[in-house]
């Protein structure tokens, strides 16, 4: 728990950097690679400024939202359940898809739905490690409301971004139920 909960007494900021640290071309993740002998001294992958480094840094900052509300719901979930699928003759395998994992699935929904709504606004981070091809929808919002002034088709991406997070919210509505939602 304390992994999960370390990164909320660092910055957004800092921890960003600290990507771009690790996953510039000289940094300690692409000097792993090369002398673990999966890529050649100068032939490094590109790790930074595309949507690789944004999806690594972008997991490693969303995680705990994801992590801590599965933990809420799979505290809550009785050991006794699964020694009673156990007795009835079923597998642990079978016990954990028929009784465990359908138990926690407004765990799963919370966490996805939370993770999913901080995302699509993050802006920092794209913008640091991502560089211009690996920028989000909120980037490029950015850049038409600041730069090219085009405000009109930022208002239709702000439009359909908001159709789009609406429509996810009304699906989870109808899978899990917005009233099943647990958070903690």
């Amino acid at each position: 728990m304390i992994c999960v909960l370390l990164p909320f007494w660092t910055s957004l900021l800092v921890r960003t950097s600290s990507w771009m640290v690790l996953l510039q071309q000289q940094g300690p993740i692409n000097d792993l690679i090369v002398w673990i002998g999966l890529a050649a001294d100068d032939n490094r992958p590109e790790l930074m400024y595309n949507v690789i480094g944004t999806f690594v840094a972008m997991t490693q900052i969303l995680l705990p939202f994801m992590v801590l509300p599965l933990y809420s719901v799979m505290k809550t979930i009785s050991p006794s359940l699964m020694r009673a699928g156990k007795s009835l003759g079923g597998t642990p395998l079978v016990s954990f898809v028929k009784i465990y994992f359908p138990l926690t699935i407004p765990g799963i929904g919370a966490g996805c739905l939370l993770v999913f709504i901080l995302a699509i606004g993050y802006y920092i981070t794209p913008a640091l490690v991502g560089g211009a091809s690996g920028s989000l929808i909120s980037n490029t919002i950015a850049y038409h409301m600041k730069s090219s002034l085009d405000w009109a088709f930022a208002s239709a991406l702000g439009t359909m971004l908001l159709v789009g997070v609406l429509t996810i919210y009304w699906i989870y509505n109808k899978l899990v139920g917005i009233d099943n939602i647990k958070l903690g």
